[in-house]
This record gives structure tokens, sequence and C-alpha cells, in this order.
């Protein structure tokens, strides 16, 4: 052990980090679906809920709602801050609110935490009918799964369309989905940092951190729902994310930051750690504690399997189908999902007349922290309504 090393006490991480029954419901509103929901594996999903959240006002025939869909590790939470119920601060916070890129004095904007997920939605740590977790035994699931359940969603909210489908990584993903699958129910689409598939090496990035996860004795066959803090899969979901935020942030980024630069009072070369290590165990601390690794697993094969040409002759006839007003964008950094990508899908989707570039050192992570070029992005896709477009005051 290095005596120099600066010692890091850190709370016992819970056996799966993701919301839980007790806790407060954080302003979420939840969806029960009446029926099962059939996946595309074949088996009916039972008893699916959807937690979302809800900012501004709806107007009657439901016109004027956006539906705004998270990445990986994200949640329904996209603005407000950090408090009961939500460990985190949300993730858009500077675009949803009044006056802000999606104002909420015009438009109605809701934001599901992803089927699958672990912070209200169904998934691997939600109890089956008979009242034991899901745990490994949850089924397969598509992004087609996905946005079914948001189109459950959409009808018990009784919107039948969109004015706009917004999202970014696997948030794009979906929102891909819903413009090839539903475009009668989307108004407007925009894609950020998103593909029309998923490539090899993004599947190869997925499944090493799958197998870390997998593989960390404390996954216990993916049945650890209920074990004492500290048992669960923790070392291999914090492995996990270690190897997904490199590939966030940029190389140049990174080396501007930390470069070689050792972590104070530790010496790397008597096995010390890399200022650039610290970094990423800060993250991997900050994910286990918050989020469940069976909904990692889950969620990270349902972007391993994104493609939205499957079974439909491709993706270029696929994104034929999506004619509505359209907006790509790519972060000029991204090394995990590289603007070749979106520069495919501005050039394929009917609707969007060129690509558009978040300029931004941090990589992928860009769509997330350039928020004035994102808002501008949003303010194009969805500018102010005139005011006969604007809800009615209740008498």
């Amino acid at each position: 052990m290095n005596p120099t090393a600066t010692s890091r006490v850190l709370p016992l991480p819970p056996a799966a980090g993701g919301r839980r029954e007790e806790d407060p419901p954080g302003g979420r509103s939840w969806v029960v679906l009446e029926r099962p929901l059939t996946l595309e594996s074949g088996p009916a999903l039972p008893d699916v809920g959807l937690a979302y959240e809800t900012w501004g006002r709806r107007a009657p025939d439901g016109a004027n709602a956006v539906l705004v869909l998270h990445a990986l590790t994200g949640d329904s939470h996209v603005a407000g801050p950090a408090g009961p119920g939500h460990p985190t601060a949300g993730w858009w916070d500077a675009l949803v609110g009044p006056g802000k890129a999606l104002d909420t004095d015009h438009w109605f904007v809701v934001a599901p935490n992803v089927l699958g997920g672990c912070q209200g939605s169904t998934g691997p740590s939600s109890r089956r009918p008979e009242g034991i977790r899901w745990g490994d035994a949850f089924p397969y699931l598509t992004v087609r799964d996905q946005v079914a359940a948001e189109v459950a969603l959409a009808d018990a909210l009784g919107i039948e369309r969109w004015a706009a489908v917004v999202g970014g990584s696997m948030g794009g993903m979906r929102a891909l989905e819903w413009a090839v699958g539903h475009p009668e129910r989307t108004g407007s689409l925009l894609v950020l940092a998103a593909p029309a598939a998923a490539s090899a090496e993004q599947i190869a990035w997925g499944s090493v951190q799958i197998s870390a996860i997998r593989t960390d004795p404390g996954w216990r066959g993916g049945h650890y729902h209920d074990a004492a803090p500290g048992e669960g899969p923790h070392r291999g979901l914090g492995q996990a994310r270690r190897i997904a935020h490199v590939t966030y942030r940029s190389e140049p980024e990174l080396a501007s930051r930390f470069g070689r630069e050792p972590q104070p009072g530790e010496q790397p070369e008597r096995g010390g750690r890399y200022r650039v290590e610290s970094y990423l165990d800060h993250h991997a601390d900050k994910l286990v504690h918050r989020f469940d690794a069976g909904s990692y697993v889950v969620l990270t094969e349902a972007m391993n399997g994104h493609d939205v040409g499957r079974g439909r002759g491709g993706v270029a006839r696929a994104l034929r189908r999506a004619g509505m007003p359209a907006l790509v964008a790519g972060v000029d950094s991204d090394r995990l999902y590289p603007l070749t990508q979106q520069a495919e899908l501005a050039a394929l989707l009917p609707g969007a007349d060129r690509l558009r570039t978040v300029e931004s050192p941090y990589g992928h992570d860009g769509f997330l922290i350039e928020t004035d070029q994102v808002g501008m992005l949003m303010r194009e896709l969805l500018p102010v309504p005139r005011p006969s477009h604007l809800p009615q005051e209740r008498p």
C-alpha cells in the first residue's frame, strides 16, 4: 500500500443504486400500462410502469407537447435542482423553463425514464407480479420496445402527436425510432450525437462494459438487489463507468486537464494514482450510488442492438419514412459517436437540410455541456408559437 496515498473514505455502495420504493417521488408521475407490453423478443412484459416528469402546461389539444429523451445513465429529471428523490440536478436544466430554449411558458415538456431504467420505470430492480425482483430474468429489450412503451405513455397523456421529439446519445436513438416507426406522431425531430445504427466499435465498447459487470462476483447471476450494502456488483459497474467515461470525453481535453500529473499526495511510481485515474474513480463512485448495474446491462444491450434499418430494408430506406422537419447535430470532438454518423443521418433524412456541428473540446458529453449551442438548435426547431397556439387559461 502506498504510504503517501490520500485516504478515501466513501460511503458503502448500495447493492443497487437506482431509485428505491421508499424514496420520495421527487416530482415524478407514473403511468402503468393497461395491458402487458409485447416485446420484439417474444415475451409480454407485465405490469409495465413508466416514470415521467413534466414542465409547462398542456394545451387542450396537446399540440404543444415536446418529448425529451435521456441518455444511458440519465433519467426523467431534465430540469430542476437535486433534492429528495433526485440525486443529481436536471441534466439539461439550462434548456427547460420559462424563457429558456424549451420555453415552458409555451411548450409542455415531457421526459420519461426509459423502460429498463432504474429511476422509477420498470426494470431489472422492479418486482415481478409474484413479488420477487426481476434481476437477470428481465427480458432483453430493444430501442423499439422502449419506444413502444413511450407510445403508450403518450396515449395515456392524450397526446396524439408531439410537436417535437428531442434526444441525445441513447435518447437520440429513441428519437430516431419515433420518427421512423411513428412518423405520424412526430411533428419534428432533433437528434444529437447518435447514429442510425450502432457500429462494431460501439458494440465492442458496450460489450466490455457489460462483461465488467457480469464478471463481478457481486453480480450473483443478476440477483443481487436485496443484498446488503457493499455486496452488489459495484466494482463491475464502477469499471464499466470508467471505460465509458473515457469514450465520453476527448483525448485533448483529458491531456489539457490532467496530463501526467499525479493525484496530490500520491506517487504513481510507488503505486499511487495519476490525476486522471482519480477523476475516473470519482465518476465511478458517483454512478454506483445512483444507478443499478442490471439497468446498465439492459440499456447497453439495447443500444448495441440499435439499427433503424433492421427489418425495414436498410437504413436509407427506413429513414425515408421520416419526412418531418429535422435537425441532426454532432459534436466535433466526439470519438464515441463521431460526426460521420450524424452526417449520414443528415444526408438521408428527408427533412434535414444539413449537418449541424456542436463545437466542443469535451467529446461526446458536449451535447450535455454546450447548452448555448444546443439551445440555438432547439429554438430553430421550435420557435415560440403565435399566441393563438398557447394553452387557454381556465375560466
